[in-house]
């Protein structure tokens, strides 16, 4: 059965990688910062590493404890590590603040989804669903012109996805069953997640997300309910036309 607002009510979307271009925020951070110390590394190869450890640092936070950090800790903490294992100890504390702060809060959309939010914001709730901070979603959504009908960061949640307690919790601050919420996303591990916890799921293909490296899961697990292969074919499958 297709899904339709008569079923699904809110659509939560992941927001770093699904919505957000990290890789070439980081990776160009990198550069710019690199090339004023005169360091000639790999630095899609470093921006990468830095999204693989932050969310290592982020993931199932709140499983056992209250957490005591948020994402923008994270990307502090995996980029001073990053830094010590390749040699440059000599970017400044500001030089640092511009790759951990800076970039990932001026991150660019993905130009198919622009166009789309305002059209599904039409038929359906849109809130974001992110492990993200708070600050991180606010400026983004600012420098891209992005309306949200509503932010819902596991920051304040208290429990990081894939924890099921996240999922659930964001379907009772909506007054939803599960069951009428729809988890968007370019990653199986979030997708399964939120499908386990009573969501549907919708895939959306993100082939650019870790640049020239290809994402680590670019084929969709066959028990979404939607695999989508850009956001103007996500709302085709709603029955939302687009221009």
């Amino acid at each position: 059965m297709a899904l339709t607002s008569t079923h699904v009510k809110a659509l939560t979307f992941d927001t770093g990688g699904t919505i957000l271009d990290w890789h070439t925020g980081f990776r160009n951070a990198f550069a710019r910062v690199g090339a004023k110390h005169g360091f000639d590394r790999d630095w899609t190869k470093l921006a990468n590493e830095l999204r693989r450890r932050s969310l290592g640092l982020s993931i199932n936070m709140g499983e056992h404890t209250i957490p005591e950090y948020n994402h923008d800790d994270s990307h502090r903490t995996a980029l001073a590590e990053i830094i010590k294992e390749n040699g440059l100890e000599s970017f400044t504390p500001s030089d640092r603040r511009s790759i951990w702060w800076d970039a990932p809060h001026s991150l660019e959309v993905w130009p198919d989804f622009t166009e789309v939010l305002p059209k599904l914001r039409e038929n359906y709730i849109c809130t974001s669903f992110t492990i993200l901070s708070y600050r991180m979603i606010i400026d983004t959504a600012k420098k891209n012109s992005l309306v949200w009908d509503a932010v819902l960061s596991c920051e304040g949640i208290g429990k990081y996805k894939p924890l099921p307690e996240s999922y659930q919790t964001v379907s009772k601050l909506l007054r939803l069953e599960p069951s009428e919420c729809c988890m968007v996303a370019c990653h199986n591990f979030d997708l399964d997640a939120a499908k386990s916890s009573g969501f549907k799921t919708a895939f959306v293909r993100r082939p650019n997300e870790w640049g020239s490296a290809g994402p680590p899961d670019p084929e969709p697990n066959p028990q979404h309910d939607i695999i989508a292969n850009d956001f103007p074919d996500l709302a085709r499958q709603l029955g939302i036309l687009i221009n």
